[in-house]
């Protein structure tokens, strides 16, 4: 059984098909990247998987139970959580305060008035693993608006793995950064891929990096799936480069 299984799902906005007929499988540990020209559905395809968006059709399975239904909440809360193309993060807060978050939510304890020593220990020692692990306690005590792109985005990876997800959603993580900014995003993702045995699936228009990140690729074009298979599978796809790859070069 495999830990997301998508069937046929469709969302159509009137006239104006999105999303049409699209199925994917994931697996536990297991790293996917989705690619297509702009307004090939991709991001819609993210909000049905996270629950953001209901499906004109189709079912979403998570572990084999169908979440089709479920609010984005009750998604977290089973294990989903996802980044955003526009870095979503607390800018007036500290990077730390940005972690502490997600942190108390995935523990049970936001609505909490308050909390025991040892329970607060913990809490903040999983805040500063995190630190470590997103390569940020340096600058923990920072506002996270004054970061750079590169550590914003870094900041908002680890809030999403603050969460505890089995599946993470990463829109477009390296979108808008230069050359080292776009390493630095990518070891971290490898990194956390293998440390945290994530099943992760990615929306990237860089093709440096889903090459170099993805086990499989798919292809949306116009809402569709054009071609799907391993990285080699997919560059040597002629329908894939000429209506993709082909255009980006």
């Amino acid at each position: 059984m495999s830990l997301l299984e998508v069937g046929n799902l469709t969302r159509r906005f009137g006239s104006l098909v999105a999303v049409n007929d699209v199925s994917l499988s994931v697996e536990t540990g297991e790293l996917r990247a989705v690619i297509g020209p702009n307004g090939a559905g991709k991001t819609t395809f993210f909000n049905l998987i996270s629950g953001m968006m209901s499906p004109s059709a189709g079912t979403i399975r998570l572990d084999g139970a169908d979440i089709t239904a479920l609010p984005a909440h009750k998604r977290v809360a089973l294990g989903i959580a996802r980044t955003f193309q526009v870095t979503e993060i607390f800018p007036e807060l500290s990077v730390r305060e940005n972690l502490l978050i997600p942190v108390e939510v995935a523990a049970g304890l936001r609505l909490a008035p308050w909390l025991s020593r040892s329970r607060a220990q913990e809490i903040a020692a999983r805040v500063d693993e995190l630190l470590a692990m997103g390569g940020l306690a340096a600058m923990s005590d920072r506002l996270a608006g004054e970061l750079s792109h590169g550590d914003q985005r870094a900041t908002e990876i680890m809030m999403a793995l603050a969460l505890k997800p089995r599946l993470l959603l990463l829109d477009e993580p390296t979108a808008g950064m230069g050359d080292q900014e776009t390493r630095d995003v990518v070891r971290l993702i490898r990194r956390l891929h293998k440390s945290e045995n994530l099943a992760i699936v990615l929306i990237e228009h860089d093709m440096r990096v889903v090459f170099g990140l993805a086990d499989r690729i798919m292809v949306l074009a116009e809402g569709a799936v054009l071609a799907e298979g391993t990285p080699a599978d997919i560059a040597a796809n002629e329908l894939v480069q000429t209506a993709y790859l082909g255009s980006a070069a």
